[in-house]
């Protein structure tokens, strides 16, 4: 499993053909072939290439939306 920084999940932005993956309670996640993270951001609020930890706390749905995407990775601290 791969092993990511926050500068190497950055890359990961959904932009220019680049896959979109979000970090979720340290664990990354694919969201590119979500057609809610079209361009690498999601309901103009989140952009892909970043822990979203704490802003999905306030998300209209639960952790289980997200974790049914591909896992890839973890977060580094």
């Amino acid at each position: 499993m791969k092993i990511f920084t926050k500068e190497e999940l950055s890359y990961f932005n959904g932009e220019n053909g680049k896959p979109s993956y979000i970090a979720f309670e340290g664990k990354v996640y694919d969201v590119t072939k979500s057609f809610l993270w079209m361009g690498g951001k999601h309901q103009a609020l989140h952009r892909a290439g970043e822990d979203l930890t704490d802003a999905l706390k306030d998300a209209p749905h639960g952790s289980e939306f997200i974790k049914r995407f591909p896992m890839v990775g973890v977060l580094k601290d």
